[in-house]
């Protein structure tokens, strides 16, 4: 199989699924129903087009003219949601928007809201005991990760100001920069005398 209808077929099973398990998705696609909206990303250089009905289409190629097209990086999808933010990214030329900007909203809300519930997916093969143990496991580890990576680093920045004295110390920056504030300060009243010793002269 190609690599695109690959790619759209996933997209689409994935969303469909998602909205079937929520009835608020669900009640949030029919007010998308008979829209098409197309997506170019940035990032990667591909567009694709979302056709709503009773599910959601996804298409690598359209003919058509779109109801509303955007041109985005993925991760500014969620800024969508406030029209203000809209207005402000087309100034700063992250957003390309042609058409309806309340189509645009209501896209980014559902497609922001379209997250898994591992949990319940999990819950069904498993039953539930099993798989909120295995999130709760998955979310400890992840944890205790982080935890031992913001240790690693709190320890390599010790290693580096304090034993290898590489880079200095918080205190021994901010004594610099008062340092360099009152020199600043005498460079200011020595100035200001010579320019009255100047005047009287």
């Amino acid at each position: 199989m190609p690599f695109e209808p690959l790619v759209t077929a996933v997209i689409e099973t994935t969303l469909n699924t998602l909205i079937n398990d929520d009835p608020e998705l669900g009640r949030r696609l029919a007010r998308l129903k008979g829209q098409v909206i197309q997506v170019h990303f940035k990032e990667l250089d591909k567009t694709l087009t979302f056709i709503f009905s009773q599910q959601i289409d996804v298409l690598a190629n359209y003919e058509g003219q779109p109801d509303c097209y955007l041109s985005l990086n993925l991760s500014i999808l969620p800024e969508l949601r406030e029209q203000s933010n809209i207005t402000k990214l087309i100034k700063q030329d992250k957003l390309v928007l042609e058409g309806d900007i309340q189509l645009a909203q209501k896209f980014s809300q559902l497609m922001t809201d379209c997250k898994p519930d591992v949990e319940e997916w999990l819950s069904r093969v498993t039953g539930d005991v099993v798989a909120h143990t295995v999130v709760q496991g998955v979310a400890n580890v992840g944890q205790f990760l982080k935890s031992q990576a913001q240790k690693h680093q709190s320890h390599m920045a010790q290693v580096l100001t304090e034993e290898w004295q590489i880079a200095p110390a918080p205190l021994e920056v901010a004594h610099f920069c008062d340092q360099v504030d009152e020199v600043k300060s005498q460079a200011s009243r020595i100035e200001a005398k010579l320019n009255q010793l100047l005047e009287r002269a």
